[in-house]
């Protein structure tokens, strides 16, 4: 059963232990979230995401590239 460090806030970072050991680490604001090993750990990743959230964000959806991925 996962456990969870929360507060009332609208802001923050909510972190789960998952039964598996990791943590995951979610920011309230955005419901942004991302995991590992440790507390410490899984905020350096939600960091990650939320600079490339953030920067998604910065292109409204008429200027963003069509991808040319094959598997799209």
């Amino acid at each position: 059963m996962a456990s969870r460090a929360t507060d009332d806030g609208p802001d923050g970072v909510e972190f789960v232990q998952e039964p598996d050991g990791r943590v995951t680490a979610t920011d309230r604001r955005t419901g942004v979230a991302s995991f590992g090993e440790t507390r410490v750990e899984a905020l350096r990743m939600l960091a990650d995401a939320l600079e490339s959230h953030e920067a998604a964000e910065a292109y409204p959806d008429d200027e963003v590239p069509e991808s040319d991925a094959p598997w799209l």
